[in-house]
């Protein structure tokens, strides 16, 4: 109608993952979120209660976007996607000899 394009949720959710994924490496905790998110897999339907648990805590480090960092990481798609982004930047960081 107006010309406008409105993203779809998988646009926004992969902006989301790279953000995280960015913030992550920015902080050099890419290594112990590979960990935590690969050791946390059994846990993950415990997850969204957590986060409204630690959501004080993720404010501060994610800000005031964490609706966005939530419907990422409630979904094993997402948390797949993070890691899978998480490889990428780890991998982009390296030297090839």
């Amino acid at each position: 109608m107006s010309g406008v394009r409105m993203p779809q949720p998988e646009e926004i959710g992969e902006e989301v993952v790279e953000a995280v994924a960015r913030e992550i490496q920015l902080r050099g905790l890419t290594g112990p979120a590979m960990m935590f998110l690969e050791a946390s897999r059994p846990y993950r339907p415990l997850g969204c209660q957590a986060m409204l648990f630690f959501d004080p805590v993720l404010r501060g480090v994610f800000g005031g976007e964490l609706a966005d960092v939530q419907k990422v990481l409630a979904d094993d798609s997402g948390i797949e996607r993070l890691m899978e982004r998480l490889e990428e930047i780890d991998d982009e960081g390296r030297w090839d000899a």
